[in-house]
Formats: structure tokens, C-alpha cells, sequence
């Protein structure tokens, strides 16, 4: 098919739907967008599922049963979440074994409340490798200062990983040494590396609000001029460090090892200003070895009317310093702003799994009350 998210695959981009949820995966809508719009893995969080549950009667059944047996809330929580997640695996294993792992690929979260806990993400991040019990699975570990160990821990036992709430190039150099330590690991300990996948989740979208509140402030026409223009900056650096950091002894050594590259995947590429293009942050990445992972409705704009040009990132990265370097001029430092977004992005992340939580104790009251 020659429509965009087509043309995407073409230029190595590997398009990935950000939502998973039980009726999707009934109804036959995830396997329609598969055949239809080039998709070729998911990514969950707990306010997508939240969402689903709260709506419809797919989870009904299983609710059910656990609140008969009075499953503790977070319990309830991976029992109903592995099933959707187990089912999503199996949906997408024909495209895991065309693709030799590289896609087909479905994530789980950690518990967010073990993003400062080190050991608890590594038995969490193990159990939940067992329990979904599928090749093509991901498993998600936050990018905070206690998860860093804990992905290399779980890449040097053979568990492949989605690490997620990227905001920094340098917080993504920190990431990609805790990969390629945890494949020295598996090594060591006699493990295929060729089995080892990892993608590095680097979030978009949020770096442009939080930098155009920023200009605003100043309010400046220098400062307005470069409104919406660090996001991509950002992301297009990170694109650098990249094919700087894989192309050095120590990655090569492991890929000539057998090892795969950690590739990077563009985060949240959902557009948050209705002012900008909504495709912005997908046309603006398109680079070869990247996944963009999109909700249904930046899937469906990208569909209908992307226009992709190609490669715009590798030989942006002069005009994306200029830009970082301009916004230095003027008052605002980006690494400032991704350092204030690591903080609000883990709290955030937290609050969504609360909500998860309220949603599921919600759920289960009724069958526990009868």
C-alpha cells in the first residue's frame, strides 16, 4: 500500500499504536489497524487501561473471578493486564517472526511505584517476563537514576526491556551505557544476545510546552520566534548520540557478538498544541532504525495526510544545535526543562497508576458486594 504509515516502514521507521486494550483486541479493531495502517507493535500504560476498564463489559468476567477470590487491587491489576498483553503478543507473532524480533512487539509496565526501588523493578520487571510468557514481549523500566541498574540487571538475564520516560541526551547516553552493560552481563553468563531486544522510549511532545511557557514568559520576539522548535531540536540530537554512541568499539564488538541495537523509539508523538500540525512530531522524525509510537488519532491523521519526505533528522543536527543554542541566548535551558520533565513525567506516571488502582478497586466492588 502506498499511503503514509506505509511509506514510514519504507524509510525504517516502525510504526507502533501507544493504547491496548481487551475490546480492541475482541472486537478485531487491533488487527484491522495491523492489516491497514502498517502497525506493527503496541505500547500500554496504566491510563489507557484504566480507560477500558471503566468502559464496556470485555473485562466483566474475569473482574468477576477476581473479586470473588478478593485478589488485592495490585494483583487484580496483572492479572487483567498480562491477558491483554498476552493476547496483543500472539495478535502480532506472525510480524515478531517476519521481522526476525525486531517488531511485533508489546510492553507492560513495571509498577510505577518501583521507579526510585531498584530491586523491586528487577523482580517485578522477572516476574512479569514469566508471567506474560511470550517471546515478543517488552518489558517497560522508567529511565530514573534507580532504574538505570535495574536495566541492565534485567538485559543481562536474557529480558528484553522498553525503557521508557527519556527526556535528556543525557539521561539517553546513561541508557544506552546500562544496555550495552547488561548485554556484557548476558554474555558473561552464556546468553544468546541475539534474543536481547531493547528500544529507548524518548518523549517528544512534552518538551514544547513546557519550553513555550518558557518563551512566553520572556516574551520577546526573538523568544516567540522559536516557539515549538524544541521538541524536534531535542529529539534529533538524541538521533546523533545515537549513531555516535552504536557506532563505537564497545557497541560494535557486541553487535559483531550477536547483539542487537538498542534502537530509539519517539515517545508520546501526539501533538498537544490543536495550533501545530498533528503530525509534526512523526513527519518531523523520520529516521531509519527508530520506531513512533502514536495514539489512534496522530495514527489516523498520519494515515490520512502525512506527507513524508524521507530522512529529515540526520542531516538536521547543525540547524537543531543552532536552535538549542538560540533558545540558550534568549533565557531558556533545555536541559533544565527535560531535568523539571524526568520529575513531573515519574510523578505523573505514578498518578496514572493510581488512578489505575481507584479504577480497578471501583471495578471490583460490585462483584465483591454480591
Amino acid at each position: 500500500m502506498n499511503t503514509p504509515t506505509a511509506r514510514l516502514a519504507a524509510e525504517g521507521v516502525s510504526v507502533w499504536l501507544d493504547d491496548l486494550s481487551r475490546p480492541d483486541i475482541l472486537s478485531g479493531k487491533l488487527a484491522e489497524l495491523i492489516a491497514t495502517r502498517a502497525v506493527t507493535g503496541v505500547t500500554t500504560n496504566p491510563t489507557t487501561f484504566a480507560s477500558a476498564l471503566s468502559k464496556g463489559q470485555a473485562y466483566e468476567a474475569q473482574v468477576d473471578r477476581l473479586a470473588r477470590r478478593r485478589v488485592p487491587t495490585d494483583e487484580a491489576i496483572f492479572s487483567i493486564t498480562t491477558v491483554d498483553v498476552r493476547s496483543a503478543c500472539d495478535l502480532f507473532l506472525p510480524i515478531y517472526d517476519a521481522t526476525a524480533g525486531l517488531d511485533g512487539r508489546v510492553s507492560i509496565d513495571v509498577s510505577p511505584e518501583l521507579a526510585h526501588d531498584t530491586e523491586g523493578t528487577v523482580a517485578q520487571a522477572k516476574e512479569l517476563w514469566s508471567r506474560v510468557d511470550s517471546p515478543n514481549v517488552l518489558i517497560k523500566i522508567p529511565a530514573t537514576t534507580a532504574g538505570l541498574p535495574a536495566i541492565t540487571e534485567v538485559i543481562g538475564a536474557g529480558i528484553s526491556v522498553n525503557v521508557t520516560l527519556i527526556f535528556s541526551r543525557e539521561r539517553y547516553g546513561e541508557v544506552i551505557d546500562a544496555y550495552l552493560a547488561g548485554l556484557e552481563k548476558a554474555s558473561e553468563a552464556g546468553i544468546d544476545l541475539s534474543g536481547i531486544h531493547s528500544v529507548a522510549s524518548f518523549f517528544v511532545s512534552c518538551v514544547d510546552p513546557e519550553v513555550d511557557r518558557r518563551l512566553a514568559a520572556i516574551g520577546t520576539d526573538e523568544a516567540e520566534a522559536l516557539a515549538s522548535r524544541a521538541g524536534l531540536a531535542n529529539a534529533r540530537l538524541a538521533y546523533e548520540l545515537y549513531e555516535q554512541r552504536f557506532a563505537e568499539a564497545r557497541a560494535t564488538a557486541l553487535v559483531a557478538a550477536g547483539a542487537n541495537v538498542q534502537r530509539l523509539l519517539w515517545a508520546s508523538a501526539g501533538v498537544r498544541d490543536p495550533a501545530l500540525p498533528g503530525t509534526m512530531y512523526v513527519t518531523g522524525l523520520v529516521a531509519p532504525g527508530t520506531v513512533s509510537t502514536m495514539p489512534e488519532k496522530t495514527l489516523e491523521a498520519t494515515f490520512d495526510h502525512a506527507e513524508i519526505m524521507g530522512d529529515v533528522v540526520t542531516g538536521a543536527y547543525a540547524e537543531a544545535r543552532t536552535v538549542l543554542g538560540r533558545l540558550a541566548a534568549v533565557g531558556v535551558d533545555v536541559d533544565d526543562v527535560t531535568r523539571a520533565l524526568e520529575d513531573e513525567g515519574v510523578e505523573q506516571f505514578i498518578a496514572s497508576w493510581r488512578e489505575l488502582q481507584q479504577t480497578v478497586n471501583e471495578v471490583l466492588a460490585p462483584s465483591k458486594a454480591a
